[in-house]
């Protein structure tokens, strides 16, 4: 048992039936990477549900330190997911939210802390559903590239993805992933951190695109959004400045990127 009132992970068989947070930076953002998590999983034979009165996880309210409007925001989520099936998110951030934290949002009611507790033992992000529950393998058929891979703070601290994304990259043999130096370090981003702190975040921000262009990959992947578009427009950004028409650094989320391996499609 966790601090949040979980359970140590048990990761269950295949299921037929997911339900599917697509979180509000795909929605809003990068559709992409919504329609490709999909993909995914279909190929595996999974139906995939989109409640589509979901909204944001809650997340910008809760660690901007407004727990009222987080709670607010996650009441809004708990009776969405109705049937029993896994909820696979995209993002290692509202994962981490809905598993870690919706249970301590409603501590204080017995009822609505059991609701939140039994979601949240049923939230996968991504990468942790394809590897521990749908047993990812499929062949590489891209042409050989090579990639640095960033894995947001949530993602890493809260949920484990590091691991996992890692794995699925590993797995794809015409890859070469090279790491990054201080790749544990955060890219700047945090939500609400970098509006309500744009000066350190963009020192944390140039800080990390450098480390990542010092490895000298054409393409950073990741599993969170977020952090893809601080660490790419940052990069965009540092070339306009440099008079540069040419872009230093894609960015591409990790179901997109693992399609297009697996399905041919130049990556």
């Amino acid at each position: 048992m966790n601090p949040y009132g979980l359970t140590d992970r048990i990761y269950p068989t295949k299921p037929t039936d997911v339900y599917l947070f697509a979180t509000c930076l795909i929605d809003q953002f990068t559709p992409q990477a919504g329609l490709d998590t999909v993909k995914l999983l279909e190929r595996e034979g999974i139906r995939v549900h989109y409640p589509d009165q979901q909204t944001c996880c809650g997340q910008p309210a809760h660690s901007s330190g407004y727990q009222d409007e987080a709670r607010a925001v996650a009441l809004a989520q708990l009776d969405l997911f109705k049937e029993p099936w896994p909820v696979v998110v995209p993002s290692g951030s509202c994962g981490g939210m809905m598993r870690s934290h919706y249970p301590h949002l409603f501590a204080h009611d017995p009822v609505l802390h059991a609701k939140a507790v039994a979601l949240a033992e049923r939230v996968f992000e991504l990468s942790e559903f394809l590897v521990h529950v749908v047993n990812f393998d499929h062949q590489d058929l891209g042409e050989p590239c090579t990639i640095a891979l960033h894995t947001s703070c949530h993602a890493r601290r809260q949920m484990g993805a590091h691991e996992t994304s890692a794995a699925l990259l590993d797995s794809l043999a015409n890859v070469e992933v090279r790491e990054q130096a201080r790749i544990e370090e955060c890219c700047g981003f945090g939500g609400t951190f970098a509006m309500l702190y744009p000066d350190i975040s963009e020192a944390i921000a140039t800080d990390k695109v450098a480390a990542i262009k010092a490895t000298g990959v054409p393409r950073v992947v990741s599993a969170d959004c977020g952090c893809l578009l601080n660490i790419t427009g940052r990069s965009a950004k540092q070339d306009e400045l440099a008079g540069s028409k040419q872009v230093s650094l894609a960015g591409e989320h990790l179901a997109s990127f693992l399609w297009r391996r697996t399905q041919g499609e130049k990556a």
